[in-house]
Parts: C-alpha cells; sequence; structure tokens
C-alpha cells in the first residue's frame, strides 16, 4: 500500500490532483487510515495508469470515469490502442526531426509540408474515441460539432478565449465577487450552447483540467495574464459548491 505522497512521486500526479479525482469518484484510494491519510494499492495504481491514458488522448474526465466503470470495459484493449498512438506519435516525431536536420543542411529554404500531416494521428485517436466514447456528453458534442464549418469552428474557440480575455480584467476581485461568478455561469452556458451540455459537475472538472494540462493553461494564461487559468479553477471550483 502506498501514501498518496508516495503515488504522486512514482506517478508525476500532483497530490492535489489525486485528491481531486477522489473527491469526484474517478480514483478513490483502496483504505483511508484513521488519521485520514489515503492509501492505493496495485489495483488502485492500475486504474491510475488507465486515467492518465485516456488523459493521453484528450478525455474529459467525466467520460473517463464512464469508461473505466464500465462492465464492458478491457484495460488490455485498451493498452494494445495506446501503444498504437504512441508509435504513430514516434513515427510523427521521427519525420519532424530528420525534416529539421534536412534544412539544417541544406538551407531553410527547403520546402516539406507533408511531415506536418497529423491525419492519421487524429483518425486513430477518433478510432479509440469511436470505441470507448460512448457517452452522452461526447455524443452530443460530437453532433454539434459536426453541425459547425470551419469558419464557425474558429468563431467559437476564439469567442472562448475572448472570455477568459474578460476574466482576466477581473483578476484584482476575488473569485467569489458576484462580477467574476457572473462571468463563470456565461462561460457554462457557452459551452453548453457551442459544445455539451456543461453541467456543474463537467464544469468542475474544465476547471481543475485548465490548470493540470500545459496547453490548456497556457493558452488560457495567455488570454487572460499570468495565473488567469488558477484564478479560472478558483473561480469555477466557487461557483460549482454554491
Amino acid at each position: 500500500m502506498r501514501t498518496v505522497k508516495e503515488v504522486s512521486k512514482i506517478t508525476g500526479v500532483s497530490v492535489r490532483t489525486l485528491h481531486y479525482y477522489d473527491a469526484i469518484g474517478l480514483l478513490k484510494p483502496t483504505s483511508v487510515t484513521g488519521a485520514g491519510y489515503r492509501l492505493y494499492d496495485d489495483t488502485a495504481l492500475g486504474r491510475l495508469q488507465n486515467i492518465l491514458l485516456f488523459r493521453e488522448l484528450q478525455f474529459p474526465l467525466k467520460e473517463i470515469k464512464e469508461i473505466l466503470d464500465s462492465p464492458d470495459f478491457d484495460p488490455s484493449e485498451a493498452i494494445a490502442q495506446q501503444i498504437g498512438l504512441l508509435e504513430l506519435q514516434y513515427r510523427h516525431i521521427g519525420e519532424l526531426l530528420a525534416f529539421a536536420r534536412e534544412i539544417q543542411k541544406k538551407g531553410v529554404k527547403t520546402m516539406n509540408f507533408d511531415v506536418f500531416d497529423k491525419n492519421e494521428i487524429e483518425t486513430y485517436k477518433e478510432e479509440v474515441k469511436t470505441r470507448w466514447g460512448s457517452t452522452k456528453a461526447y455524443e452530443e458534442y460530437k453532433q454539434k460539432d459536426a453541425a459547425q464549418d470551419e469558419s464557425s469552428y474558429s468563431t467559437n474557440a476564439g469567442e472562448l478565449m475572448a472570455m477568459f480575455s474578460k476574466l482576466g480584467e477581473l483578476k484584482h476581485l476575488a473569485p467569489d465577487s458576484d462580477e467574476v461568478q457572473e462571468k463563470i455561469a456565461a462561460l457554462q452556458k457557452f459551452i453548453t450552447d457551442h459544445y455539451y451540455t456543461c453541467t456543474d459537475e463537467i464544469l468542475n472538472g474544465l476547471g481543475q483540467m485548465y490548470t493540470d494540462d500545459e496547453r490548456f493553461r497556457k493558452n488560457i494564461d495567455q488570454a487572460g495574464g499570468d495565473g488567469m487559468a488558477e484564478f479560472v479553477r478558483q473561480a469555477i471550483a466557487v461557483y460549482c459548491a454554491l
């Protein structure tokens, strides 16, 4: 049995994130001591490995929970799929590295855009999501995504970043202030209108992801200023606790 700190050390997952996974029922500790310390056995670590696998495939936490709790979930098949995706990514990185070396050798005028094509990787991801992602939120997202053209997709993404920019103007206020909470309510409505029904539970998970996922954190901080992702997470936590 391992403590939460030991699990954090060997997996790279923060203690705060492990506590959050426990709170939402995604990864419960095997037992809790009388003093309140969480303990995890190998079965729990195996589940955490699968959680990280699907995070790599960019699944929302709510969907990961539904997948792992499904009686049809097959860990062996999931691992095989992850290996397949990693092999594609490895090959893609190798091609980019070879291309960069070619530019270095022949000069920056070398033209070849084929190496930037990630269609094969994206196709594989879609196959995995089709196999495991049969949840209501994902199905709703697919329907709304299919109805969007490239212009509206870019517009929605731009509007979402603009919302984070507006929130950035309120960073001098407390996360639980009325002005900030109104912006969070608008954010929830925007996600529901353009992507999928954003319940409080899903919104809370998104708030956590905004800080845990480096890509989201970087983009949100760029839109609203340094520390914006953490500010949004705190504001969402307040909103969902009301």
